[in-house]
């Protein structure tokens, strides 16, 4: 099962999805700690993150 999902998404982009999760993990956890402008601002990045891949994977 995971193998036939890393050949259909390929090895990079599940990389970048693992980072994307691990972002969002990070802001949840800042943001319940009392961190929540931090929190916030690292919210941010994961769909930036995903605009980007998109962006180029669609630009070829």
């Amino acid at each position: 099962m995971i193998k036939n999902f890393l050949e259909r998404i390929g090895i990079m982009n599940a990389i970048m999805l693992l980072v994307v999760v691990s972002i969002i993990l990070v802001s949840e956890y800042m943001f319940l700690k009392g961190d929540k402008l931090d929190a916030i601002f690292i919210a941010f990045w994961a769909p930036t993150i995903l605009g980007f891949m998109n962006y180029f994977k669609h630009k070829k």
